[in-house]
């Protein structure tokens, strides 16, 4: 990752490219600039508004006599047949939910052309993501993928929940970071599996990756996830992926996948860049489409919270 195209401020105590506690304990301050109904991380990201306990249940409460106005389709008709007089269900708004994070740092996620690694990015939405979750009191779990191994933080409760994502976080991006040439042994797939064997029914379910694994095969997983939970899609990219550089002449680059040297002032090396990636673009919002998961973007080249309050202000 070059140093020499940076034109703004890592956040603090942040390299870019390792991710320490310091580093994402920071957003426990700023989760509660985020707290509905004053603005939504979501509505931010998007432009559009999303109630907060959009799609959750109802728990039912107690039966009383019906009164005028009442829905009829609440009638109990049970206790009205045997007590002869009309009764009338009340519920309740499930107000806690789990919300349940997939995070992948595999290695093309170990990539960063400006600021930051994505796989960088990503922690930091994380987090931000854990403490705003047990803001709303919500429990918050994860599953963290890095190529190399897959780990489960189960959802809890009150601030455990983060401090354990975030220390998962920071071991599985050390391992990534120090196993650049292993072999990978899970993928995607393998990510989303683990997901599903842990998120119970009602789940909110955000996957923060740049999706370069996802593939045909996983739309059947998706589905079934999708089936008793809402999900969402936040895709980290990076403007070189894109052939946005200011940088011109001859470059070695790699992602950790494969490495070239690519000739950047020639602009059909830029386009075939920007082509690339626009096909990539245009498989996962189709699949997204086709599922009805909400796609939000996260750029590695600019602060998550100068992101998010640029586009507040916008």
């Amino acid at each position: 990752m070059s140093k020499s195209h940076l034109t703004v401020a890592l956040p603090p105590h942040s390299d870019g490219v390792n991710v320490c506690l310091a580093e994402l304990l920071q957003y426990k301050n700023q989760a509660v600039r985020w707290l509905p109904p004053a603005y939504s991380i979501w509505s931010q990201l998007n432009g559009l508004h999303q109630s907060r306990h959009k799609g959750r249940g109802m728990n039912f409460s107690e039966v009383r006599p019906y009164q005028a106005g009442d829905d009829i389709r609440a009638i109990d008709w049970r206790v009205t047949a045997r007590t002869g007089k009309t009764h009338t269900k009340l519920f309740t708004e499930e107000r806690e939910q789990p919300v349940m994070l997939l995070i992948d740092l595999s290695r093309s996620m170990q990539f960063g052309s400006q600021l930051m690694l994505k796989s960088v990015q990503a922690a930091h939405f994380a987090s931000l993501l854990s403490w705003l979750a047990i803001s709303e009191q919500d429990r918050i779990g994860a599953v963290i993928y890095n190529g190399l191994n897959v780990n489960e933080c189960k959802p809890t409760a009150r601030q455990q929940g983060p401090l354990h994502i975030i220390n998962k976080l920071i071991e599985s991006q050390q391992l990534a970071l120090n196993s650049l040439e292993q072999p990978q042994q899970f993928n995607f797939s393998d990510a989303l599996k683990r997901l599903h064997h842990l998120c119970s029914k009602g789940s909110e379910i955000i996957i923060i990756s740049d999706f370069n694994q996802l593939s045909l095969n996983d739309k059947r997983r998706l589905t079934q996830l999708r089936q008793h939970n809402r999900i969402q899609f936040v895709q980290i990219h990076d403007p070189l992926e894109q052939g946005q550089t200011q940088f011109r002449g001859y470059e070695h680059v790699a992602d950790k996948e494969q490495s070239a040297w690519l000739n950047f002032s020639s602009k059909k090396t830029r386009d075939s860049l920007s082509q690339q990636y626009l096909t990539h673009q245009n498989f996962v919002a189709d699949i997204a489409k086709s599922l009805a998961i909400p796609l939000h973007y996260l750029s590695a080249a600019e602060p998550l919270l100068q992101q998010l309050t640029a586009r507040q202000r916008s």
